[in-house]
């Protein structure tokens, strides 16, 4: 007897629990089972209280507990405080008792420890003790109550399979239970739906478009229902998976879902406390082909809804779940159009191939043909599309190949409308003259323009502006157009603006959208030009910032950026000159580092103080939206001294200052012309062009120069002078030359200042990196190190980075910066490593 005593001092358990009586009789330890009772403990629910140890559990919360006793002779007892089983009485009336198994006991307890349970002392929790099993029994509990769902998959088991009794008290919040089936049900919807334009409306609004694209079907609109069968009953799967999406960020990020191995097992949880376990690639097709609609706090209870444009990722994903190697996972049961509309959809990007129209002067590359195809597949099925090529690959030229081709169809009996920047309406002209010269032409441009008006009808061709659409919109409402193309269609970006709105507004059996940057600063760029191609598809405005803009720019969810990537590619063709144009010569890209010295250092680190302290106090008055205008001014000041410093106004430059740019442009170029290039040098300072100018005058260096200035009739033959090699030099504003141009004749172009933008650089690039071009293009980008222009060249990398995420290829918010970059922006001069 003294020996287990001692034994169990030096233990967790208790000494003996009797006297021996005068007669007994000793038999060998009876039979040993542990009994594990798992509960969950809310308040107001049996429990009086709550008390956290340490980590368990917050104060007030749920907290799950597992109760521990031993089983001997089929009776309970607490592990905490002994009580002997009843005595048996011989014949011979001598008490008949057994020793305990505490050898069983240590290895119970160490089963416990081995499962990562802690033993929670009795001031831990207040409760009721009619609610709990055993007021003596030993509560014990896991530093983090997310950690029961793996002791319910991992550690539940093993303790079963060693002969522990499990009991599962009603309400314990990690309780498995088995699913017998998984549900996906596909069927039409009956037109109204949350958040988005109903289907009514969109059948109003382009009732020929969606006729074709449903082909009978009733609505524009898919009801999708996901569900799951436990023990006969059906449960709704679409609030369990909402509730992972909260619990569990790992599945907002591509990375981090690739990461997860497949045989994970996932919690999710059922009202009512019980929880489902699935493996990780049972959820994954469904999460990554739904995670907008799961993720979306007001979307109201029941089946979700999906647009039509979306067959394409429905149809994925039956096929994904299809293809799930699990037995009896998935049951799959969905309308026959989702199947129809998505290969339709999906043969917009391999078109079948068509010929180049007769009478076109020109001959169409491989990859134009195949876009002159895609277009011809967008019409034929009521389709909206975006020809995003890169710019310098000839857009106009497929454009005009399409028109060329619905005329000779017969298609053609109304007018396509082209909407176009001022700057590119002689070049329109002079283009389809070069390629199309049987198709009419009207330019609705000029004074006496309103005279035209009644004439549109006779024309294969009609040019107007963004400027002037708005101001001629009745007019132009009256016309109904067979096509209706905006060219550059990044200056609709402002779905608030005039001209946007009044482009919603004509009339257009198709639409299509032309441009080489679809996004240049935010996401919201992209949805506006789909809102004119297919309104509704991308919901609202508001609803599009809430799931897309926000979670993809602010909170970098890669996984949501590539949904959206797949839901708009389908509507996108985009190529790259390296990848279909491998004749264009090589471009050269060189960022020519600068050094501020002297005079010119000092006025830009007096005048960085100055900007910070003003806009710091604009920031206090007005918040960063109210201070949008005194930061964009006080960072303005900072670009010009990178400049020049001789470009800040009411502030004279001191005698002798240093000009780095300009001592650099003064030896660059004329060491240029020796090698006998042909240069082009940009500014979005039409100041600053004019101060090279100068300099350029001095030095007897012939130059041209195109300005918002110089007057639109004029712009050709500036062109064509610098085309024919009338002069190596032409100075060109951003804004004025950026777009439209065929300047091929330049094998040179410098850059010199960065504009927040990178699409809005690149443009200037591709009027000489363009088909065309026989010489390789160097270009040249002139930053002073450590400036306010070096961290623009940062900003325009995360800009590039979203743009490509979401667009791809095929074979700023809308302020420029963010508070936390305006702080960077602001930072000293400093040197390069």
């Amino acid at each position: 007897m003294d020996a287990p005593a001692c034994r169990c001092q030096n233990t967790s358990f208790p000494p003996p629990f009797w006297s021996p009586p005068a007669r007994m009789l000793l038999l060998p330890p009876i039979r040993f089972q542990p009994r594990l009772t798992l509960r969950t403990l809310t308040r107001g629910d049996g429990v009086l209280g709550l008390r956290p140890v340490g980590l368990f559990g917050p104060r007030g919360g749920n907290v799950s507990i597992a109760e521990l006793e031993w089983i001997y002779h089929g009776a309970g007892t607490g592990q905490g405080e002994w009580r002997g089983p009843a005595d048996q009485v011989d014949p011979a009336d001598a008490a008949v008792q057994s020793w305990r198994d505490l050898a069983a006991e240590i290895e119970a307890l160490a089963c416990m420890e081995d499962a990562g349970m802690h033993r929670l002392p009795a001031s831990a929790l207040q409760w009721r003790a009619d609610e709990l099993a055993e007021p003596h029994s030993a509560r014990w509990s896991l530093l983090l109550e997310a950690s029961f769902g793996d002791f319910w998959t991992e550690q539940l088991p093993l303790l079963q399979a060693r002969g522990w009794q499990i009991v599962i008290a009603p309400g314990f919040a990690h309780e498995s239970v088995p699913v017998e089936r998984w549900h996906l049900l596909i069927e039409q919807s009956n037109g109204e739906v949350y958040g988005k334009v109903p289907a009514t409306a969109l059948a109003r609004q382009r009732p020929r478009r969606l006729g074709e694209l449903k082909r009978g079907g009733r609505s524009g609109w898919w009801m999708l229902s996901l569900g799951m069968e436990i023990d006969g009953e059906a449960h709704d799967l679409v609030a369990p998976l909402a509730g992972l999406l909260q619990s569990d960020r790992r599945w907002l990020r591509r990375a981090q879902v690739a990461a997860i191995d497949d045989q994970e097992r996932i919690s999710l949880r059922l009202p009512g406390g019980r929880r489902v376990d699935a493996a990780a690639a049972l959820l994954k097709p469904v999460i990554a082909a739904l995670l907008d609609l799961l993720t979306d706090t007001r979307r109201p209870a029941g089946p979700l809804h999906v647009s039509s444009w979306d067959a394409a990722r429905l149809e994925d994903l039956c096929a994904q779940l299809a293809n799930t190697t699990r037995s009896g996972v998935w049951q799959i049961s969905r309308d026959a159009n989702v199947t129809a509309l998505a290969q339709r959809l999906r043969l917009a990007g391999a078109a079948t191939p068509v010929a180049a129209p007769e009478g076109l002067a020109i001959s169409l590359r491989p990859y134009q043909l195949h876009g002159l195809a895609w277009l011809q597949y967008l019409r034929t099925h009521g389709l909206g599309g975006i020809l995003a090529d890169e710019m310098g690959l000839g857009k106009t030229a497929q454009v005009l190949a399409h028109i060329l081709l619905e005329q000779q169809a017969g298609r053609l009996d109304q007018p396509a409308l082209v909407v176009l920047p001022t700057s590119l309406v002689f070049n329109w002209q002079a283009e389809a003259r070069r390629m199309t010269p049987s198709l009419r032409v009207l330019a609705l441009h000029g004074p006496e323009r309103a005279a035209d008006f009644s004439r549109m009808g006779q024309y294969d061709i009609v040019l107007t502006t963004y400027p002037l659409v708005w101001r001629d919109l009745d007019a132009l409402a009256r016309q109904p157009f067979h096509l209706l193309i905006l060219d550059e269609a990044q200056t609709v970006k402002n779905a608030a603006a005039r001209s946007a709105g009044a482009i919603r507004r004509l009339q257009a059996r198709h639409r299509l959208c032309m441009t080489g940057t679809p996004m240049e600063n935010h996401l919201g760029e992209l949805w506006s030009q789909f809102d004119f191609l297919m309104p509704g598809w991308l919901g609202d405005a508001r609803s599009f910032s809430r799931l897309w803009r926000k979670p993809i720019e602010e909170q970098a969810e890669t996984a949501r950026a590539q949904l959206l990537a797949q839901r708009v590619r389908p509507f996108i063709l985009r190529r790259r000159k390296e990848d279909v144009a491998t004749d264009i010569p090589q471009r050269n890209d060189i960022i020519q580092f600068l050094q501020l010295e002297g005079q010119q250092r000092s006025l830009y680190e007096s005048v960085r103080v100055a900007a910070d302290r003003q806009v710091k106090r604009a920031l206090e008055r007005s918040g960063f939206t109210g201070a949008r205008i005194r930061i964009m001014n006080a960072l303005l000041k900072l670009r010009q001294v990178c400049c020049d410093p001789l470009l800040l106004k009411g502030e004279a430059a001191a005698a002798g200052i240093e000009r780095a740019k300009m001592t650099m442009l003064c030896d660059m170029l004329p060491a240029l012309l020796l090698e006998g290039r042909r240069v082009l040098v940009f500014s979005q300072f039409t100041e600053m062009l004019d101060l090279i100018a100068s300099e350029l005058a001095a030095r007897q260096l012939g130059h041209l120069m195109l300005t918002g200035k110089v007057a639109a009739t004029q712009r050709a033959g500036i062109v064509a002078a610098f085309q024919n090699g009338e002069t190596a030099i032409f100075l060109v504003s951003l804004k004025a030359g950026g777009t439209g141009l065929n300047l091929t004749a330049a094998d040179t172009v410098i850059l010199v200042d960065p504009w927040w933008n990178p699409a809005v650089e690149e443009q200037a690039i591709a009027r000489a990196h363009r088909i065309g071009q026989t010489k390789p293009v160097f270009v040249y980008k002139l930053v002073v190190a450590g400036s306010i222009e070096e961290r623009m060249l940062e900003l325009q990398a995360r800009k590039a980075l979203l743009s490509e995420s979401v667009l791809g290829t095929d074979a700023a918010v809308s302020e420029k910066f963010s508070a936390a970059e305006l702080a960077a922006l602001m930072a000293p001069l400093r040197e390069r490593s």
